[in-house]
């Protein structure tokens, strides 16, 4: 399973995989589907802090980060 967001944090796809569908066992795809999302949110704080890094300079500012 892939989710794709963007840097504003909005999803923008999701995909599963056939394989990853079974009826008998729906508790184990909305896990798929949490660790996924939570995936993605994750890697874009890291891309905007590293971004945002840039133009400050390393500089710790209060309430930024």
């Amino acid at each position: 399973m892939t989710v794709s967001m963007n840097g504003h944090k909005k999803l923008l796809n999701v995909t599963i995989k056939p394989e990853a569908v079974d009826p008998e066992d729906v508790e184990m795809l909305q896990d798929l589907v949490l660790t996924a999302v939570n995936d993605a949110l994750t890697k874009a704080d890291e891309l905007a802090n590293a971004d945002m890094g840039k133009y400050t300079g390393g500089m710790k500012i209060p309430g930024l980060f």
